[in-house]
């Protein structure tokens, strides 16, 4: 089983940047594929990107694309989301997530972390 830890969020103003950080422990990170998910109040859960478990492939949600990039150090079990231009409408929780490939349930998620984008 893999644990996963979330950090670096806060508040910013539109425009700025933050990097999101997800720490693993437990099993061999570097075999799951990555993914960061966020919710804001009263919405689902949203999907924002995905990273394969080598790096080679990168997916995004459309309303991230261009602004925010995923990346993984595997030597680190940590894997990044650096967001800039944020928007108020960025605001969430965010989630980092594991699973193996790209399709069924996932391994383990976060606990979360706060990011909001004022006005």
């Amino acid at each position: 089983q893999v644990q996963l830890v979330e950090s670096g969020g806060g508040l910013v103003q539109t425009g700025g940047s933050l990097r999101l950080s997800c720490a693993a422990s437990g099993r061999i990170f570097s075999s799951y594929t990555m993914s960061w998910f966020r919710q804001a109040p009263g919405k689902e859960r949203q999907f924002v990107a995905t990273i394969t478990w080598y790096g080679g492939n990168v997916y995004y949600a459309d309303s991230v694309k261009g602004r925010f990039t995923i990346s993984r150090d595997n030597a680190k079990n940590t894997v990044y989301l650096q967001m800039n231009s944020l928007k108020p409408e960025d605001t969430a929780v965010y989630y980092c997530a594991a699973r193996h490939g790209l399709a069924g349930d996932f391994a383990a998620w976060g606990q979360g972390t706060q990011v909001t984008v004022s006005s």
